[in-house]
């Protein structure tokens, strides 16, 4: 197998990474779901991300990718984001004196834009895509001197990300499999690194929406290519991974086992499986490993033999998206018998 130079990832790097955003972000529960883990047959542990600050796991890459500026000198930094990634940026922004803004497009629902601004962060709405936003985000670098922090593709974010790993880990010393939402190939890029790097046996599924999944697409292709970008209850998941990647399309191609694609139909009966029997509220991108789990469609026949990780990966839904979804099941019959 064979993964980035030292140069460009190392697992010194995600030991400094945990040094550095340590009393800055949360060390997150792993907890056994009874009901999941009867479903699937053997025991499936949630990563629960939703619990840190800014309600998503990218609080972890942005602090230590702005950690780090920080300790440059830099004072203002920009970002293209689908959301989570910009609160998060916002947030240790905020808490380290630095000016912040976040470009996003209007694709991204109201309640994330509305919270990055709660944060202190200027929120620029550009275009009807990832790619439109990070396109303002780099003229911006260009033109006015701002640092840019990727929402996914940089080591040090990676870095950051892949503490999730070590924690998975050190917990779960026996884990088998961990299953990961797909999108940038940020998340799962580091989970996985960090994971091999304990364990070459564990088992990495990358899970994602069949409507616009960039990564997905890429790894077909052998190459990163463009996607439409379009409207899914897993909008975290959204955007492209950039035609110029430099290492999570690398990172991801050579790490992950499998990819699973689902409709929105699954990714909403996840996220009511989710509060109905975990008493989570979770967004649509979080949803995605248990809805894989509960439609079957995890490879079970190249599933190690042994406990699995789901990263539960956000909390930022509209609440009155959630709801509807919620009610909306309750008024539909339920083809699986598990809602």
């Amino acid at each position: 197998m064979s993964v980035l130079s030292p140069d460009d990832l190392s697992l010194a790097d995600v030991y400094r990474a945990r040094r550095r955003i340590q009393g800055r972000v949360c060390c997150t529960p792993l907890v056994e779901s009874p009901s999941l883990s009867a479903r699937a047959g053997t025991p499936v542990f949630l990563k629960l991300e939703t619990v840190q600050p800014t309600g998503s796991f990218k609080l972890r890459g942005a602090t230590n990718a702005l950690a780090r500026l920080a300790e440059q000198g830099c004072r203002k930094v920009v970002t293209a984001s689908t959301g989570n990634h910009g609160r998060a940026l916002a947030h240790a922004a905020r808490a380290l004196g630095i000016a912040a803004t976040v470009c996003m497009s209007a694709l991204v629902p109201a309640n994330k834009v509305q919270a990055v601004r709660a944060l202190g962060g200027k929120a620029r709405i550009v275009g009807k895509s990832q790619d439109e936003a990070e396109h303002e985000a780099l003229r911006l670098v260009r033109e006015e001197d701002f640092a840019y922090v990727p929402p996914f593709d940089d080591p040090h974010v990676i870095a950051g990300q892949a503490t999730i790993g070590l924690e998975i880990v050190e917990a779960l010393p026996d884990v088998a499999n961990i299953v990961v939402p797909l999108s940038g190939g940020g998340l799962f890029a580091g989970v996985a690194f960090a994971a091999r790097s304990a364990n070459r046996a564990i088992g990495l599924s990358g899970v994602t929406m069949s409507r616009g999944a960039a990564m997905h697409a890429s790894l077909a292709a052998g190459h990163p290519v463009l996607v439409e970008e379009v409207e899914t209850l897993a909008d975290s998941l959204g955007g492209g991974i950039g035609l110029e990647n430099r290492y999570t399309y690398a990172l991801t191609r050579d790490l992950i086992d499998e990819t699973v694609l689902l409709d929105e139909a699954s990714i909403a009966r996840g996220i009511v499986h989710a509060y109905r029997h975990e008493r989570l509220v979770i967004e649509g991108a979080a949803a995605v490993g248990i809805a894989a789990l509960l439609d079957g469609v995890l490879a079970a026949g190249r599933l190690k033999r042994g406990p699995l990780v789901l990263v539960v990966t956000g909390a930022n839904i509209d609440m009155d998206q959630h709801r509807r979804i919620v009610d909306s099941a309750s008024t539909q019959p339920d083809p699986h018998g598990i809602l």
